[in-house]
């Protein structure tokens, strides 16, 4: 056992990406040979990385690190211009402060309420594809299923008006760009929190059947939630609940297109989808930002002592990639159990919407390919153009097809 306080600095982080749709070489070095290092962030302060899925999934269900992000030593990676929109929230809570909330939400976002939501997701996906046949090829799926679909779900769970999408996707993606400035930044939330402090006026005069009443009867009205707070737990569901599954619809159907054995092999066998999904997820992980804790108490992991006081980067992109976990990670392979992946995190802070997200993806891809058997890339591969540079996803900007 060592003591990594001691320990030489190994790296800068981030590293750069060599291929688009791999997670970053030195990191699946650093896996093999130095699974707990030493890193330097743009901030200026160390903190320590952890690249291996056991490693990852241990630190994330420890509650001796923290997600407050008031806590000493957490690691910032870049110097904070402001307060982090998520600071104080139950996001950036330990504890009973986090478990209130998630108690108070869980019931929306169980495998069975998933389920549950299913026959309306299959309809909503029908009249993306049915709009999709009307027009003809070519298609971009990012604009004409891979948003619509989850911002339509996400608006229908929490009672927000899909006609208002405009509000929160394009302030969304100013949110998560990271050519955006400070200001408009702060522009963009504060366009989004006043549309939702708006609706739950709304919900408070005439409650609907939806998550967001729900919340306004159950919670705000008796006094178990302030105002603000409802409003901050609205951001995050409606900005969570569209942006990353989108994200990752576009991307999922892109390395389908880039593995064509791999997608024969799901057309011809549909019972694969929920094991094809799981894959997707586990080698397309889209949260490109390591998943920040602060260590409360002296931890060891790996053999390596993290003292109190230090800060942990897990990195859930390579610990997907993990070859002790998943054999020869780098293949696709719809018919591997990934079952075991973290794209969704782990632990406490697990996504809360992990099992809604699941049943998307599954739906999508599903339907798409029987509506479409013959469908693929109307452009070359190279040219399948790349998100902006965001925060914390990385996905595909437009998917061009015919069929």
């Amino acid at each position: 056992m060592t003591d990594l306080s001691d320990a030489e600095l190994i790296t800068r982080f981030p590293a750069a990406r060599t291929c688009p749709f791999h997670p970053q070489a030195e990191y699946a070095r650093l896996q093999r040979d130095r699974p707990v290092a030493r890193v330097s962030m743009p901030s200026g302060r160390d903190a320590v990385l952890i690249t291996r899925l056991e490693d990852v999934r241990a630190v994330l269900g420890d509650e001796r690190l923290s997600a407050d992000e008031r806590k000493p030593g957490y690691p910032f990676l870049y110097e904070q211009a402001f307060e982090s929109p998520l600071a104080g929230t139950f996001m950036r809570a330990d504890g009973e402060d986090h478990y209130r909330i998630r108690r108070m939400l869980s019931k929306d976002f169980t495998v069975k309420r998933a389920m549950s939501l299913r026959p309306e997701v299959e309809a909503i996906v029908r009249e993306c594809l049915d709009d999709i046949e009307r027009q003809g090829p070519p298609a971009d799926l990012v604009q004409k299923l891979a948003f619509p679909v989850p911002s339509l779900a996400i608006c229908r769970l929490l009672g927000v008006p899909y006609e208002d999408r405009d509000v929160f996707e394009t302030n969304t993606r100013a949110m998560i760009n990271m050519k955006s400035s400070p200001e408009e930044v702060q522009a963009a939330m504060g366009a989004i929190m006043a549309y939702l402090d708006d609706l739950v006026g709304r919900k408070e005069q005439a409650p609907g059947d939806d998550l967001i009443s729900r919340l306004v009867v159950e919670e705000l009205a008796p006094g178990n939630l302030g105002r603000q707070e409802l409003v901050t737990i609205c951001l995050i569901l409606l900005v969570g609940g569209h942006e990353t599954t989108a994200t990752m619809i576009g991307l999922g159907l892109y390395a389908l297109f880039e593995h064509p054995d791999q997608l024969a092999l799901v057309r011809d066998d549909p019972f694969l989808w929920p094991a094809a999904v799981e894959e997707l997820l586990r080698h397309q992980t889209i949260v490109q930002a390591p998943t920040q804790r602060a260590v409360l108490e002296d931890v060891e992991v790996a053999g390596e002592v993290i003292r109190a006081g230090e800060g942990v980067l897990a990195v859930l992109t390579t610990a997907n990639r993990d070859p002790r976990a998943f054999p020869d990670p780098d293949r696709l392979d719809v018919t591997r159990n990934a079952r075991g992946q973290v794209a969704f995190s782990f632990g406490p802070h697990q996504c809360l919407g992990h099992a809604l997200a699941r049943m998307e993806l599954e739906v999508v891809f599903r339907s798409l390919f029987e509506r479409f058997p013959t469908l693929r890339l109307a452009v070359p591969p190279a040219e399948v153009p790349l998100r902006p540079a965001s925060v914390n996803l990385f996905g595909i900007d437009g998917l061009p097809v015919t069929w």
